[in-house]
């Protein structure tokens, strides 16, 4: 290289011109570019040497002037076209040739930066430029599109976003709508890296602080104010997926015949009564009441038979073991199977001819088991009533539905022998929250009513006798059970105050629920071995007993081995776990809006338990509400002790609720 060589080289991946100067040491030169500053470089790192004269560092605006007037932007594809069949390799020399007629140094100059910068056509191969095959082209020119396409889109869901936030309604694309999601991450996630959301929320201004997402989402639509984010940040999926519901779809318009497993017992002739609450749209229950020769009476528990629809293995099935349970939540039910399967063909339908799996039980003077038989079946359910309908017929000892008051007696007695069996019974107030349009919340106190005792005792019977069935077949099953508690002394609970607090007490020695494949005895109800059955639409072990009773009742392979049926019940008990978490918080959420919305409510509380008596923090009873929140007294109190409370400061969000005791006026 000599002094006034002009040479392109790059500082930073910048393409720049410069004219060499002088040598610097033995190795390095300095040149200086067109604005005059000087850069150190060694001659191997030039990428082009422009031959045939010496230039200025003023020459160089001109040089590059008269070379861009060579750049046209499709010379270089038409040059590929010619070099391409023959697989040529070609230098710039040859290029400004082939596309100028020209080899005088700005032409061969523009030949260069044409393949130089060329990401399409050409590759460096040895000194010279090697075209690339058609197909390579091809691809390349594709990626190229998408990357554009990407570029477009993401400009185009900035200007929504802005649009977005100045008030206007968005008609989302399937892009943006997965762009909304990585952003909403930053507050369903926010221990994690969201590089990409926190640019876009940036390039809008916009801060990556996750309550300040949050509250950028619910502006822009995206979220309602109340939206549950305990559901979104759970493993719980939402929405089934388009296999699925083309699954059921099918199911739907070509679901199999009243005797598609053999032949079913035709109970169509007796009074079936399905009862629950006046929302519920699954209808997985039914009960009758067979009037035998010499007064004995059999008592019928029907459930429904989803299995009729759904094989071991498919799609369905596989979706109900992913989702393990249906979820209900103030707002509404995720159920465990499509709705339109779950309310319909699935259900028992009032006035319809349904498949059930039936359990019929006799009872003998005590209540004990004395015969049962298990059996799929046709029924015809004959009235669908809610709790308040069968309380209303009991109450008022209607004489036409007598198979009521027989199902509350044989209730009773069940009840009643349960207890002979070292049963125990925790009455503490339980309450329904139902919210409206995410707007309108009633909390409701559930009586402990004798019909929904009646239900209960009925289903816990059917659970009995899948317990004895399996034990007695020898047939793995997801039985489920409770160790023994340590209770307090009678006499030390005898201390405390009778209802809550000492029903409280009593629940704070109970030990969790266990389930396995081989039977175990469940203290609470007071049974040697039991085993959920009763709602295959709603709980995923439910139908796996079903599958396995209804396997064996046709002297069929069992479809679940014992260790099928190990793995299977793990996987599932740790997504009812999930699950039950965000009914858990959903429902607590509600109940401090709820009490945000009321808050000028006086409310009579109950002092229920003590979290750490030496703070004076416990919990308190809201009784009309049957809610158990915290509270830290600032005088000395005792449990039972029931006082009048306000509501000092609550945020459902921040999941906060503090109290202060109310002081009657006339004190």
């Amino acid at each position: 290289m000599e002094k006034g060589t002009l040479i392109e080289f790059r500082v930073q991946g910048t393409h720049r011109l410069a004219v060499a100067d002088r040598p610097e040491g033995k190795k390095d030169w300095i040149v200086i570019d067109q604005d005059g500053h000087t850069h150190k470089i060694r001659p191997q790192k030039v990428d082009y040497t422009v031959s045939g004269s010496l230039y200025e560092h003023s020459d160089i605006p001109s040089f590059r002037d008269s070379a861009e007037s060579y750049l046209e932007p499709d010379s270089l594809e038409i040059a590929w076209e010619i070099l391409v069949e023959d697989n040529e390799i070609v230098n710039p020399k040859q290029l400004a040739e082939l596309l100028f007629s020209e080899q005088e140094p700005v032409p061969c100059y523009a030949a260069y930066s044409l393949l130089s910068r060329d990401k399409i056509y050409f590759k460096k191969k040895g000194d010279g430029y090697e075209p690339r095959s058609v197909a390579q082209v091809a691809e390349i020119k594709h990626q190229l599109e998408v990357q554009t396409q990407k570029e477009q889109e993401k400009e185009q869901f900035i200007l929504h976003l802005q649009q977005a936030i100045a008030g206007e309604v968005i008609d989302w694309s399937d892009y943006e709508r997965s762009r909304l999601e990585a952003i909403a991450k930053i507050v369903l996630q926010p221990d994690l890296n969201h590089r990409a959301a926190q640019e876009m929320l940036a390039s809008v201004n916009k801060s990556a602080d996750p309550q300040k997402v949050f509250y950028l989402l619910v502006k822009i639509g995206w979220w309602s104010e109340h939206e549950n984010l305990f559901l979104l940040r759970s493993p719980c999926p939402v929405n089934f997926s388009q296999k699925v519901l083309n699954v059921s779809q099918s199911r739907l318009q070509s679901f199999p015949n009243d005797s598609d497993d053999g032949d079913r017992l035709d109970l169509t002739g007796l009074k079936v009564y399905t009862i629950d609450d006046e929302s519920t749209r699954d209808i997985d229950d039914g009960l009758s009441v067979e009037y035998l020769p010499e007064d004995r009476i059999r008592l019928w528990i029907h459930i429904a038979d989803p299995t009729r629809l759904v094989s071991p293995g498919d799609e369905l099935d596989l979706e109900a073991r992913r989702r393990s349970t249906s979820i209900y939540l103030p707002t509404g039910m995720v159920s465990m199977f499509p709705l339109e399967l779950a309310t319909g063909p699935m259900s028992l339908v009032q006035g319809q001819v349904c498949p059930s799996l039936s359990f019929g039980v006799i009872l003998d003077e005590s209540g004990a088991i004395s015969e049962y038989s298990i059996t799929p079946s046709i029924i015809k359910p004959t009235y669908r009533l809610t709790y308040d309908d069968v309380d209303e017929i009991l109450e008022l000892g209607l004489t036409n539905e007598p198979e009521i008051a027989d199902l509350s007696k044989f209730a009773q007695l069940r009840m009643k022998w349960r207890k002979s069996q070292g049963s125990i019974q925790i009455m503490m107030p339980e309450s329904s929250i139902k919210v409206k349009d995410n707007e309108e919340i009633t909390i409701t106190l559930l009586d402990k009513s004798f019909s929904r005792q009646l239900v209960a005792e009925m289903m816990i019977l059917a659970g009995e006798v899948t317990g004895k069935y399996g034990t007695e077949s020898n047939i793995p099953l997801p039985f489920r059970g409770q160790p023994q508690p340590e209770l307090p002394p009678e006499e030390e609970l005898m201390l405390l105050p009778a209802g809550p607090v000492r029903y409280c007490a009593v629940r704070k020695c109970m030990p969790r629920g266990e389930m396995g494949t081989t039977p175990m005895r469940h203290a609470s109800l007071g049974l040697d071995s039991y085993i959920q059955v009763t709602s295959p639409i709603r709980r995923y072990t439910d139908l796996l007993a079903h599958f396995q009773l209804k396997a064996h009742l046709r002297g069929e392979e069992l479809p679940f081995t014992l260790e099928n049926l190990q793995e299977i019940i793990y996987s599932v008990a740790t997504s009812a776990y999930e699950a039950t978490l965000v009914e858990r918080q959903t429902n607590r959420y509600w109940s401090l809006e709820y009490l945000r919305r009321n808050a000028d409510c006086v409310w009579p509380v109950m002092v229920l338990r003590w979290l750490r008596e030496e703070e004076s923090l416990g919990i308190i009873l809201l009784e009309e509400l049957g809610l158990e929140l915290p509270h830290r007294f600032d005088r000395p109190v005792n449990l039972g002790d029931r006082l009048e409370m306000k509501v000092s400061l609550v945020d459902p969000h921040r999941d906060e609720i503090r109290f202060q005791e109310a002081i009657s006026a006339n004190l």
